[in-house]
């Protein structure tokens, strides 16, 4: 049973014309719309994640799979959205869902670890007080289980528990990094979105944030979407991949068959270009 699922899913920056999805897209090479200018960030995707399963969106800068991450995890995007957004034990559409209502998914149901660290951590808060945000803003009011869940978050995620006092902008950047995971992770959510979670790690940290992830992901049983430019991480992690190009999904199967034999030209390139 999918847990998520995103139907004809879009997001455009300007004014379009009306035929922009028309005259953007792998086959004419861009996304950028040349009546109107408008940037076709991402369209026509469709996509579903069951419960436990890791779904990997890979592509190179500017295909449009960070859009993705932003529409699923109902973050407001700046740009004119298009499409559906579902989430089992909701009903509607999520992407034309009150604000309180997007609000209360993004507190409990979903998780997002975001590219950037100041846009996913508080960095002038302890890494203990950002776990403990999301908690709080779930509504739990009990110190006690606050910190006590914050603790728990910490050892599953490899963080010292002794550091947890400590700003958060004193950690190294696989330990922010794992704040982050340890703080998507604190609701119990259906679904975790992580955004280009390895940006900025050197390869032993990456492989240490990756294992950690895929470990505890494991253990809850949660339904993910796993963002990245990297195949490595995509085939580490990922049950199912899609590739994504000029907006676009060019390819879509399970990951062992997408990176094994590859059929889009594109696809062909990435996979060959880590060989």
């Amino acid at each position: 049973m999918s847990v998520l699922a995103g139907s004809g899913l879009a997001t455009l920056y300007g004014d379009p014309c009306g035929d922009c999805l028309d005259r953007t897209g792998d086959e004419h090479g861009r996304n950028r719309c040349p009546a109107c200018g408008t940037i076709v960030a991402c369209a026509e995707v469709d996509l579903s994640v069951e419960s436990g399963e890791v779904l990997g969106i890979v592509g190179e800068s500017g295909s449009g799979k960070s859009s993705v991450a932003g529409l699923l995890a109902l973050e407001r995007t700046g740009g004119r959205t298009r499409g559906t957004v579902e989430y089992t034990g909701c009903e509607g559409n999520l992407l034309t869902a009150d604000h309180e209502t997007r609000h209360r998914l993004r507190t409990n149901a979903v998780g997002f670890v975001h590219q950037h660290i100041r846009d996913g951590l508080d960095l002038g808060v302890t890494g203990g007080g950002n776990v403990a945000g999301k908690l709080l803003a779930a509504g739990e009011r009990e110190f006690e289980t606050v910190r006590e869940r914050a603790q728990h978050l910490f050892g599953r995620t490899e963080i010292p528990v002794d550091r947890m006092d400590d700003p958060v902008r004193t950690y190294s950047g696989g330990m922010q990094r794992r704040v982050q995971i340890a703080r998507a992770l604190a609701t119990d959510p259906s679904v975790v979105v992580l955004d280009e979670p390895t940006t900025g790690l050197d390869a032993s940290v990456q492989a240490r944030v990756l294992d950690t992830f895929r470990r505890v992901q494991r253990e809850h049983d949660v339904a993910a979407v796993v963002v990245s430019h990297d195949l490595g991480v995509v085939r580490l992690l990922a049950d199912r991949t899609l590739v994504m190009r000029h907006g676009r999904v060019v390819e879509a199967g399970l990951t062992d068959r997408v990176m094994e034999d590859p059929h889009h030209e594109y696809t062909q390139t990435l996979t060959n270009s880590v060989i």
